[in-house]
């Protein structure tokens, strides 16, 4: 139903029209406007500061583990008994496990990506997540919009569109950016950092 009035509203992106359609939609369909509150309080979610506040993790029971438990055992065998036992501890934990892979594969996300260029007929987008291979952009009915939403792995990556084949052009609504070794301006967008 009609996402790319609510996109546009979430974003600050529209004119005077499409501010009074948006506003005659929100109080004639009931539909409409419970998923522009559902869509807003995602949004509002993704803005606070909650995962900043969360409270910090201590892990209370480490200390009556350690010395105590293990005290009673090692002190009746001695020093030697002791020394060996730790040596076989170690002997068997390297010959038992098996290293942890240091190299873990980082989470791949689904996003979305959404450009607002009205007079463009061609979309691309081109980025460190597809090897600078450029992908089509399907355009969002009459809207002026085009969206693509792809499998994207956790990091850091550059992408910029590129319209009717020719211009690039840097997510507006991304704020991080670098320019590149061709004199351009790529996008940066972090994923699950």
């Amino acid at each position: 139903m009609k996402d790319y009035l609510i996109s546009m509203f979430i974003d600050d992106e529209m004119d005077i029209d499409e501010k009074m359609e948006f506003v005659r939609l929100i109080h004639e369909e009931r539909p409409f406007k419970d998923e522009t509150v559902g869509l807003l309080s995602q949004e509002k979610l993704l803005r606070s500061d909650l995962i900043e506040n969360a409270p910090a993790f201590v892990h209370k029971g480490s200390k009556r583990f350690l010395l105590p438990r293990w005290r009673k055992f090692f002190l009746p065998a001695g020093v030697l008994g002791s020394a060996l036992a730790a040596a076989l501890l170690v002997v068997v934990l390297f010959s038992v496990f098996t290293p942890l892979s240091v190299t873990e594969r980082p989470p791949v996300v689904s996003h979305r990506f959404v450009i607002y260029e009205p007079d463009a007929n061609t979309v691309e987008i081109a980025g460190s997540f597809t090897d600078w291979k450029t992908l089509p952009l399907k355009q969002v009915a009459e809207s002026g919009y085009w969206e693509i939403t792809l499998d994207v792995s956790g990091g850091e990556h550059r992408f910029v569109y590129i319209l009717d084949g020719e211009r690039e052009y840097a997510d507006p609504t991304v704020l991080a950016r670098e320019r590149d070794d061709f004199g351009g301006e790529n996008s940066i967008l972090r994923v699950g950092v």
